[in-house]
């Protein structure tokens, strides 16, 4: 028998009590699901608010549920106000952090700044979002490493997410010929190598900027865009790389290296006044 305030509570009591919240917890799920997958799907179209609203909703039924069970109990809870002033201190102090990223969570939920399938970059984490927790939201990096980021990262620091809006990723390949080569057939080239990559997407178009005359070469920069590679877009990069490379020895479009002239002109100032003894050999 366990006595909370001037209330008794028996082992059966408490086998009730955590049968009913299993009971709880299970139609939380299975009304989440219904709310996701049958109820929300003519009004709401996009299925990650869908899944936020149904989480939410979730957390609401098993919250006020425990409070409902508690109180059918017989359970006063006002004589919890010492534990619960307890608990509100350590969360004040050890366990701020899991507060910090279960809003942040809400936030995220709610606000939608990432969702699953996203392809995102926080800090030198980069990869594709395939879980957002209550708590934590788990990334899947090309190595195909799964890191799980506490929530507040993506609230108090800067995210890049390069899927946002669509799934289109610009793709960037820095290129130098030599003085000698004819900028408009270096244009011509560079497009032909866009335009036979099966990767590579005809609107938006890709474009050859002429971007400046270097030390040694004239550097031209070819934009692309791509839907299919926003994972690898240096694999990507590479593979361009070496179909400009084969394209430019076919078209004899000289790729230049870094090279210095170094000039040495002579001096009219002798080494040495006539008269005065020469500096000894050695």
């Amino acid at each position: 028998m366990i006595v909370i305030g001037h209330t008794e509570i028996s082992i059966a009591k408490i086998a009730t009590i955590l049968l009913l919240v299993t009971v709880i917890v299970s139609a939380a799920k299975f009304l989440k699901r219904v709310l996701v997958g049958r109820l929300l799907v003519s009004s709401v179209h996009d299925e990650g608010t869908r899944s936020a609203l149904g989480t939410i909703l979730q957390y609401l039924i098993v919250f006020f549920g425990i409070l409902i069970v508690l109180q059918s109990a017989g359970i006063d809870l006002s004589t919890l106000t010492v534990l619960s002033g307890t608990i509100g201190l350590g969360i004040g102090f050890g366990l701020q952090n899991i507060t910090d990223n279960f809003f942040s969570g809400l936030i995220i939920l709610l606000e939608r700044p990432v969702k699953v399938g996203d392809r995102i970059q926080v800090g030198d984490i980069n990869g594709d979002v395939v879980r957002i927790a209550i708590r934590s939201t788990t990334i899947l990096t090309n190595d195909n490493i799964n890191i799980i980021i506490p929530n507040s990262e993506f609230v108090s620091k800067q995210v890049i997410n390069w899927s946002h809006n669509d799934r289109n990723l610009r793709v960037a390949v820095p290129v130098g010929v030599s003085y000698g080569s004819d900028p408009e057939q270096v244009r011509r080239v560079l497009l032909g190598v866009a335009d036979h990559h099966p990767d590579i997407l005809a609107k938006p178009a890709p474009v050859v900027l002429f971007s400046g005359f270097g030390n040694s070469a004239l550097n031209f920069e070819l934009l692309v865009w791509t839907e299919t590679r926003i994972q690898t877009p240096r694999f990507l990069q590479s593979e361009l790389n070496f179909r400009i490379f084969a394209a430019f020895r076919k078209n004899g479009i000289e790729i230049p290296f870094p090279q210095t002239d170094l000039h040495i002109r002579s001096s009219d100032i002798p080494l040495w006044e006539p008269g005065e003894p020469k500096a000894p050999a050695g």
